[in-house]
C-alpha cells in the first residue's frame, strides 16, 4: 500500500475507520498520528449527498481531526460494498467504529462476525451510553454526557446554574481512552496472540474525568458545588485581576504560602488564625482573596509573573487562543506544526503533545479527500481497473 506513516512507532499495524463526528475522529486520529495505516472508511460523496456528518470537509474541524489518514468510499449497504470491507477486515489489525450499537451487528461487521476470519483483531466501539443497558440506544453528544455526568454542575459560578466546559471534553476524552484501550489490546495480543473487544462511552468518559470530584462523594460523602475560578479545596489558588487584565495563581501548602505572603507584602496572612491551615484558608476563602486582591491590582500581569515565579509560586497570565498560540514556549514546544492541503495550501494544526525522541510524530498528510486513496486500496486488494471502474458504476464505492 502506498502510505507514509506520520512515525515509525506504529507503522506496523493497519486501522479501519468507521467513525464520525468527533469521538471516534479523535481515537484514531492518535493511531494516525503515531503512524498506524489509517484507512478512513466513508461513504461516497455521490450517495451522502454532501450530508456527511462530522462538518465541512475543508473546514478546520474536519481538517484537524483527519489529518494523516487515507480515504475510501464505500458503500457498506451495497452487497459488493460490504465484501470489500470485510476482505480489508480480515487483515486488519484495529477497526473503530461509533454508530449507535445495533447498526454494526445489523451490517455484519460487529466484532463476532468479523473476528471469526481475523482472531487477532482489536475492535473498538464508542457509544454515548455503552454497548448494554437502559439507555444503549438513546443517541449520545457530548452535552448531554457533560450534564449527565455532573461536569455541568460544578462549573461555573456559584449560584450561575449548570455551565458546559468550552471543549467537547467528553467526546474528547472517549476517543482518548479507547485509543488507549486499542494500544493495551494490542500490547496483550503479542502475549495471547488474540484480538478483543473492547468499547467505552461518552457517559463513562467523563464519570471517569470527574476524579476527585467523585471521590469527595464515592469516599467522603460530599456533594461538589461550583467554586468558579477558585479551586475547590485548595485556597489561594483562582483568577485575581491585575492592573491591565488578569493572573492565575496556585498556592499549596505551607512553605509556598508563607513565600506568597512575603511576596506579595502581607506577611500578616500568614499566622493569621483565619488563614494557617489549608481548610481555614478555604473557609474563609472571600475574605482572603479580596486581600490579595486589593495587591494584585496595583501591578500588571507581567509584573506578577516575574515576582512570583522568582518566588517559587505557581503562576500565569491568562490568554486568549491567539495569544496562547504565540507564547513562546508554546512555540518552542511546537504545539502548532504546519500540513500542506493540495487544496487548501499549507497551515497550521495542533501537533501532539508527546514527544518520543527515537519515532516522533509528525504531521505528514492533511485531511484526505472523500475517497481519494479508493483506487490504490483496491488495487491492492486485487481489484483490476475495469473492476473497480464497474464499482464505481454501481455506487458501491
Amino acid at each position: 500500500m502506498t502510505n507514509n506513516p506520520a512515525s515509525a512507532a506504529l507503522s506496523r499495524f493497519t486501522v479501519l475507520d468507521l467513525t464520525r463526528v468527533r469521538a471516534g475522529p479523535t481515537c484514531v486520529r492518535q493511531l494516525a498520528d503515531w503512524g498506524a495505516d489509517v484507512i478512513k472508511v466513508e461513504l461516497p460523496e455521490k450517495l451522502a449527498a454532501g450530508n456527511q456528518m462530522g462538518g465541512a470537509r475543508h473546514g478546520s474541524d474536519f481538517q484537524n481531526l483527519h489529518r494523516n489518514k487515507r480515504s475510501l468510499s464505500l458503500n457498506l449497504k451495497d452487497p459488493e460494498g460490504l465484501e470489500i470491507f470485510k476482505r480489508l477486515a480480515r487483515t486488519a489489525d484495529v477497526i473503530v467504529e461509533n454508530f449507535r450499537p445495533d447498526v454494526k451487528h445489523r451490517l455484519g461487521i460487529d466484532y463476532d462476525s468479523l473476528s471469526a476470519d481475523n482472531p487477532g483483531l482489536v475492535y473498538a466501539s464508542i457509544s454515548g451510553f455503552g454497548q448494554d443497558g437502559p439507555y444503549a440506544d438513546r443517541p449520545g453528544f457530548d452535552q448531554i454526557a457533560q450534564g449527565m455526568g455532573g461536569l455541568m454542575s460544578i462549573t461555573g459560578l456559584p449560584g450561575q446554574g449548570p455551565v458546559r466546559v468550552g471543549i467537547p471534553v467528553a467526546d474528547l476524552t472517549a476517543g482518548q481512552f479507547a485509543a488507549q484501550g486499542i494500544l493495551v489490546a494490542l500490547l496483550e495480543r503479542e502475549a495471547s496472540r488474540k484480538g478483543q473487544w473492547l468499547h467505552t462511552s461518552l457517559l463513562q468518559a467523563q464519570i471517569f474525568m470527574l476524579d476527585f470530584q467523585s471521590a469527595r462523594w464515592l469516599v467522603d460523602g460530599e456533594v461538589p458545588q461550583q467554586a468558579g475560578n477558585n479551586h475547590p479545596t485548595s485556597i489561594p489558588t483562582g483568577v485575581f485581576p491585575t492592573s491591565d487584565g488578569s493572573l492565575n495563581i496556585s498556592v499549596t501548602g505551607g512553605q509556598m504560602w508563607q513565600r506568597f505572603c512575603s511576596t506579595l507584602g502581607l506577611d500578616d496572612l500568614f499566622d493569621h488564625p483565619d488563614y494557617e491551615t489549608e481548610e481555614k484558608r478555604s473557609a474563609n476563602r472571600d475574605t482572603l482573596n479580596a486581600r490579595i486582591d486589593e495587591v494584585i491590582r496595583t501591578q500588571s500581569t507581567e509584573h506578577w509573573v516575574k515576582v512570583f515565579t522568582d518566588a517559587g509560586v505557581p503562576c500565569g497570565p491568562i490568554y486568549n487562543i491567539d495569544e496562547t498560540f504565540a507564547d513562546p514556549q508554546v512555540r518552542h514546544l511546537q504545539m502548532p506544526q504546519p500540513v500542506t492541503s493540495q487544496t487548501l495550501g499549507t497551515f497550521d494544526l495542533v501537533g501532539q503533545p508527546i514527544k518520543l525522541e527515537r519515532t516522533p510524530s509528525s504531521l505528514v498528510a492533511a485531511s484526505p479527500e472523500c475517497g481519494e486513496h479508493t483506487d490504490e486500496i483496491l488495487a491492492d486488494l486485487g481489484y483490476a481497473e475495469d473492476q473497480i471502474a464497474e464499482l464505481r458504476e454501481r455506487d458501491a464505492i
